[in-house]
């Protein structure tokens, strides 16, 4: 399954660059392994540092927007489980005490 980098950031898709900054800057300090002492806490930081890579660059952002279409069109099962997954996910952290 390929990464939500839009999902790792807590983001819609017409995020700004401003709104991408701010999220890293919060995500990864929050899910840091010197201040999270959960065990994903290092393997959800790499997801927000990889994130921020992509959708910090324009060209890349761009690539991996264009990807994210075209695989829709290509496996719309398949794009809809992402798409369910990650609000599950985002909808668990927010509810979860």
């Amino acid at each position: 399954m390929t990464a939500d980098h839009y999902a790792a950031l807590g983001l819609a898709a017409n995020a700004t660059l401003a709104d991408i900054k701010k999220a890293f800057r919060q995500k990864a300090s929050f899910y840091h392994p010197d201040r999270n002492d959960a065990p994903d806490a290092a393997q959800q930081f790499q997801a927000v540092q990889k994130a921020y890579e992509v959708l910090g660059d324009d060209t890349a952002r761009q690539a991996y927007d264009d990807n994210r279409r075209r695989n829709l069109l290509d496996d719309p099962l398949q794009t809809a489980q992402e798409i369910w997954q990650a609000y599950s996910t985002r909808i668990l952290m927010t509810t979860t005490p």
